[in-house]
């Protein structure tokens, strides 16, 4: 069991209810990140279905939980011959503190009948920039989880240099080695900087609803994440990532609309 494993763990109660601990080591300057808490309670409702893969979740953020103990409460709506639905609960100290929706179902690894390319040729990962190291202080202890590479043009927000597009890209793994499955892609899909910072946004920028879909099983490797939105307006933006596996092949895609940060 890796430490990822580790920190999305959901052990059974009852029927319905799964207790979870929310790690520390997923926060970005405190709160902690979308990703990570939706791969925890996709632990508890594949766990409680029939089936083995969840193939899409979304996810309203009422309330920045904390680190610590959490509930994951499952509510079955319908399970049929091909796909089962539940909504599924994140509560800590007796609040909701995220409701969703989840579809879980089998996938097998079918050739496609049809399969578009990247839209973004990214450049070869040695050609690739890190972003700088986070201090201490500044309580980014997702960073230490994953590794990111960078194209180069999408973080120039760091040199006051942003792109004036909402865009971001990079490869990604997780720090410690394991092969990418629905949780990691959970993680993945809300790794990237928020692309609003490219078009000249700062400030932590919260998720208010995130909706991701599982395409297909990940190769082995690194991921490549492309970002992007397509209106920022009103404090509000959009920003839809596909995740491609090392072979070339979508195996993720997500659209979360969320505040443009403040400071």
């Amino acid at each position: 069991m890796t430490k990822f494993d580790e920190a999305t763990q959901a052990i059974r109660v009852d029927e319905n209810t799964y207790d979870v601990c929310l790690d520390p080591g997923y926060a970005i300057g405190g709160p902690l990140n979308g990703g990570y808490l939706m791969a925890v309670i996709l632990r508890a409702a594949v766990d409680a279905s029939p089936f083995e893969h969840p193939v899409s979740q979304t996810a309203q953020f009422l309330k920045a939980p904390v680190a610590g103990p959490a509930q994951v409460r499952i509510e079955p709506l319908k399970a049929g011959r091909t796909a089962a639905f539940a909504r599924a609960t994140l509560v800590q100290d007796g609040v909701g503190v995220i409701e969703g929706l989840i579809t879980t179902a089998t996938l097998h690894d079918a050739e496609p009948l049809y399969r578009d390319e990247a839209p973004h040729r990214m450049p070869p990962i040695e050609d690739c920039a890190k972003l700088p190291e986070p201090k201490p202080e500044s309580g980014m202890t997702l960073n230490a989880q994953m590794d990111l590479l960078f194209d180069p043009p999408t973080i120039g927000w760091l040199k006051g240099e942003p792109t004036g597009r909402p865009e971001s890209r990079a490869y990604f793994r997780m720090a410690e080695p394991q092969d990418a499955d629905p949780y990691v892609l959970a993680l993945a899909v809300d790794a990237l900087p928020p692309v609003v910072f490219s078009a000249g946004g700062r400030g932590w920028a919260p998720t208010v609803d995130l909706t991701w879909h599982l395409r297909a099983l990940p190769a082995p490797g690194w991921l490549t994440l492309l970002g992007s939105g397509r209106l920022v307006a009103d404090g509000w933006f959009d920003e839809e990532v596909e995740v491609r596996d090392s072979a070339g092949r979508l195996v993720a895609q997500s659209r979360q609309l969320a505040r443009v940060g403040r400071g």
